[in-house]
């Protein structure tokens, strides 16, 4: 194995970047033209009705299976984005609706370069001086979901809502979710409330904030929730209600993307009990630009990872402790070499910090991206 100081010269560049851009207006994405693969207009358009943009990525809420009784071996990314939207005629009674077919896969084939187009796309329909969307839906598979629906929470330039929706039923069984939770997701992204609340995800009749929500459990329908800070509000036969005002997460960043055009590889290191920490050096020889630890219990690492930490950390590239127990938080530490990654978990820790790289944030810029907030309110960390 090459020696762990030959990616010495290639990284030092990362702490001595500029900071990054405050988000503004003219910032929005270029991204024209639109490829609209479907438009209810086609048909007949209701000029009293909203519009709305629907982006088909594919998932179980586009799947298919031989069998009605079958939930758990179909092939994702099937159905079309124009068959999923005539599934629910009732959908244009809500809103018009132009559609485009961005993908049609797993999410677990989703990359982050496309989920920095599909930000990119967004951006461009929904904030651009004149756009007449009131609000974008996303559909998603489950799998990859909360990482999509985050980025696309930190990424968004204005205040029009996001809501990524999918299902845990594929479209072919006998009692599939994909129907109703599309006409909720319709039905939440034209709801004037849903305005400056950034991305939301939709599902089993619930609204969550995209920052705060994780997917829970593998199989179950109600999967999608925050923990510890709930819902934001929910659906009563099929309409909107919301528990308080629009309000944006205590700890959020957002990020400027007008410049990004490729994002830097951050690699996720799982701890437990032996785990070999060499793989820091390993994920670093291979291209990392950051790691982010998936710490024990409240972000421990054991001794034998500390050189390992402080060699990274000396070749400029950063690393963000989360938990792997993704729900509570990982708080700031004056002195220490790693990041707390506060509430946010390890594939949205990852995706924070690739975005922090990619605006170019210096080491401290990096840190108070991470700690700034929440070491403010306890009284220690990256407060300045």
């Amino acid at each position: 194995m090459r020696s762990f100081l030959t990616g010495a010269v290639a990284l030092a560049g990362l702490a001595s970047a500029a900071p990054a851009p405050t988000l503004r207006a003219r910032d929005v994405p270029t991204y024209a033209p639109l490829n609209i693969t479907y438009s209810s207009s086609s048909s007949s358009t209701n000029n009293s009705l909203p519009n709305t943009l629907v982006i088909a990525t594919g998932g179980t809420i586009a799947g298919s299976s031989a069998s009605s009784t079958d939930a758990t071996h179909y092939q994702a990314g099937v159905v079309g984005v124009a068959a999923l939207v005539q599934a629910v005629p009732i959908l244009l009674n809500i809103s018009n609706i132009d559609g485009i077919q961005f993908s049609n896969k797993g999410s677990g084939d989703v990359t982050s370069a496309d989920v920095l187009t599909l930000s990119k796309i967004i951006n461009y329909a929904l904030c651009r001086p004149g756009s007449n969307y009131t609000g974008a839906v996303v559909t998603h598979g489950t799998d990859t979901l909360e990482e999509t629906a985050f980025t696309l929470d930190i990424t968004l330039s204005c205040a029009k809502p996001v809501v990524i929706v999918g299902a845990m039923r594929p479209s072919t069984a006998i009692s599939a979710d994909g129907p109703g939770n599309l006409l909720s997701a319709v039905t939440v992204a034209v709801d004037p409330r849903a305005q400056n609340r950034g991305a939301l995800i939709v599902l089993n009749d619930r609204i969550g904030q995209a920052w705060y929500t994780i997917k829970n459990n593998a199989n179950t329908l109600d999967t999608f929730r925050a923990n510890e800070q709930g819902y934001v509000g929910g659906l009563l036969s099929y309409q909107p209600f919301w528990y308080w005002p629009p309000t944006q997460p205590t700890f959020k960043q957002t990020f400027n993307i007008s410049n990004v055009n490729t994002l830097p590889e951050v690699a996720i290191i799982y701890a437990h009990e032996s785990y070999n920490p060499a793989m820091i050096q390993a994920a670093i020889l291979e291209g990392a630009k950051g790691v982010v630890i998936a710490g024990t219990g409240a972000g421990d690492i054991s001794a034998a990872a500390e050189p390992f930490v402080s060699q990274a950390v000396a070749l400029g590239v950063p690393v963000v402790v989360s938990t792997k127990i993704n729900v509570g938080a990982v708080v700031p530490s004056i002195g220490s070499d790693t990041i707390a990654a506060g509430f946010l978990n390890p594939v949205k820790s990852r995706i924070q910090l690739q975005y922090a790289l990619a605006n170019g944030m210096n080491m401290n810029e990096t840190r108070k991206s991470f700690e700034g907030v929440l070491g403010s309110m306890i009284g220690y960390g990256a407060s300045g």
